[in-house]
């Protein structure tokens, strides 16, 4: 029997995985419901704005931000993906409108209410066991936003343990950043490729089959200098490991 008043979350897709990933938001989906959330997706919402402000564009950030506020001003709980776009809607979207009064309030009552999957499932739902099961010797890589913006380090980890057939092993330097850092990569692809060679070095000295995260900009850089050396890593979104559904 479903809750009388059960909770409410309303997906925030992210542009990558809404382009690039969307087997990864029906992952998402799939998992909140099975917890008996209902979910609701805003279909006229868009980019954060966050590439724009990383850029030093905030005034064009603002309008994608303004469509943000209004998109999700009703909803219950903002669940997102992505550490790095949680990051931007719950620490820098009061930053972009800390000038205005009124948007400053609405940036910091809608901030509340965002939450990145993992941290929704800890935080909101209460939930260490989500169930899964997957037979995989999986790495767990912490990107930067969600470990240094959001603090969200253990959350992920706990959840992992209890998936059924799943070995977690030690990823050497875990915590250190894979390259990617959205436009870090593109300005700077030297100092990048190095670093994400030292974070395929220590994938491989884990020994994993599967390297797992909670952001699909990381999996996707991690994963296509994998498949450039020929590792046959699987990347997966935790989503994707916590639905018995997805591949």
């Amino acid at each position: 029997m479903a809750p009388a008043n059960p909770i409410k979350a309303s997906l925030f897709v992210t542009c990558i995985i809404d382009q690039l990933y969307p087997q990864v938001g029906v992952s998402v989906v799939r998992v909140l419901r099975r917890l008996g959330v209902e979910v609701d997706f805003p279909m006229d919402q868009t980019c954060c704005g966050q590439p724009l402000f990383n850029a030093g564009y905030a005034s064009e950030a603002r309008k994608l931000a303004r469509r943000v506020l209004a998109s999700f001003q009703h909803s219950q709980y903002i669940v997102v993906p992505s550490g790095s776009c949680a990051a931007m809607l719950k620490v820098y979207l009061p930053e972009l409108f800390a000038h205005d009064a009124a948007l400053s309030v609405q940036s910091r009552e809608l901030a509340a209410k965002v939450f990145e999957f993992s941290q929704f499932l800890a935080e909101v739902l209460k939930v260490s066991d989500a169930g899964g099961d997957r037979q995989c010797r999986a790495a767990y890589h912490p990107s930067c936003h969600l470990l240094r913006e959001l603090g969200v380090r253990e959350a992920p980890q706990k959840l992992l343990r209890q998936v059924s057939g799943l070995e977690l092993v030690d990823l050497p330097q875990a915590e250190t950043c894979c390259g990617f850092g959205g436009a870090f990569a593109v300005r700077y692809p030297h100092i990048s490729e190095k670093m994400l060679g030292d974070k395929l070095d220590n994938l491989k000295a884990a020994g994993a089959d599967t390297l797992v995260a909670c952001d699909m900009g990381c999996l996707m850089h991690i994963g296509g200098g994998s498949d450039r050396q020929r590792l046959g890593i699987k990347m997966r979104h935790l989503a994707q490991i916590l639905d018995p559904e997805a591949e």
